[in-house]
């Protein structure tokens, strides 16, 4: 960061409003503009000088555009964290700025409140399916409770819960993990998390619109990678893990919670399923081949299908591919 920039970047009364709103979640620049009273144009134009100056940041969600901020965390540099610690004072001590920025939260919750009732109608029209995909498995709680167990460690670390759908994993191992990164290819399911998700501290927890087999991440990004109920719909689950264990760090864990294998064809195209469940040499396998040390499955019986949880653990690297008898591999 540089000090002209970020100086020139807060000399103005909208931006500043702007990182307060941002101190508390991330925000659609459509809903900023909702917040503020200001067409998208003018706030994206403030939402550009933030983002220039390093003080914001901007992530595409489908056709949205969420920012949310650069310096609200420890991570941030030394002048970042200087600025949002000058924008709290400023808060606190200027009667003026602080019942502006009361009335804008009064907005934002608002719009949080709309969210939630989205929500809640989008579960209302499909409740119908909802119901029919539950009683394929165990009752949820169970099923929580025995991956809580098998997962066994107290943090987490940095958890990536991919397909995270409602949002219902990264809100029940918040509180276990450093961080939480829910990943779902679908926007309108992103927004079903958000909005259940939202009571959760900001910073807690990212939402990430992505597909599975090409995870949006650096390499050794995450302590923990979850697949709940996700890896049957997965035409190449051997690509999948593979992209779970580039992201997962050495000595981090997998983990995959599915049907064992069953032969309810009619799965395939009631529910789009790639795969009818997976046996436990079938899903050992491809732990082994993706780089993961795999425990001993857990089994949990229900009517029609039973879930079965895999543990792996991310070895130094991943299994290496046969070499062939005239050639001789040197040790890395």
């Amino acid at each position: 960061m540089r000090i002209e920039p970020t100086l020139r970047a807060l000399a103005d009364p909208t931006r500043l409003r702007i990182m307060r709103l941002l101190d508390a979640m991330e925000l659609a620049v459509g809903e900023l503009a909702q917040v503020l009273g200001q067409s998208q144009p003018r706030v994206s134009r403030h939402v550009r000088i933030l983002c220039d100056a390093g003080l914001a940041e901007r992530r595409k969600e489908g056709s949205w555009v969420f920012l949310r901020s650069a310096v609200a965390e420890n991570r941030a540099p030394p002048m970042g964290s200087a600025a949002a610690r000058l924008l709290a004072v400023a808060e606190s001590d200027d009667a003026a700025f602080a019942a502006r920025c009361a009335e804008d939260r009064r907005h934002l919750a608002a719009i949080r409140a709309a969210r939630q009732s989205n929500a809640e109608a989008y579960f209302a029209r499909h409740a119908a399916e909802w119901d029919t995909l539950r009683v394929m498995h165990s009752a949820d709680g169970p099923v929580e409770a025995a991956l809580a167990k098998a997962l066994g460690r107290d943090s987490l670390g940095a958890l990536l819960d991919v397909g995270t759908g409602t949002g219902r994993m990264a809100e029940l191992f918040a509180a276990r993990a450093g961080h939480v990164t829910a990943l779902d290819k679908s926007p309108e399911m992103l927004r079903i998390a958000r909005a259940r998700l939202q009571h959760l501290p900001a910073g807690q927890v990212e939402l990430v619109q992505g597909d599975f087999t090409a995870l949006p991440f650096a390499d050794a990004a995450f302590d923990t990678v979850l697949f709940h109920q996700v890896l049957h719909y997965a035409q190449e689950p051997a690509a999948v893990l593979a992209e779970a264990a580039r992201v997962t760090r050495p000595g981090g864990a997998v983990a995959v919670v599915d049907f064992a294998a069953h032969d309810r064809e009619e799965l395939r195209t009631l529910h789009a399923h790639a795969r009818l469940g997976f046996s436990d040499e079938q899903m050992l396998a491809l732990l082994s081949e993706a780089g993961f040390a795999a425990a001993a499955p857990v089994a949990l019986p229900g009517k029609p299908l039973t879930v079965k949880i895999w543990i792996g653990t991310r070895t130094a690297r991943p299994a290496l591919t046969p070499v062939p008898k005239e050639s001789k591999e040197q040790p890395r």
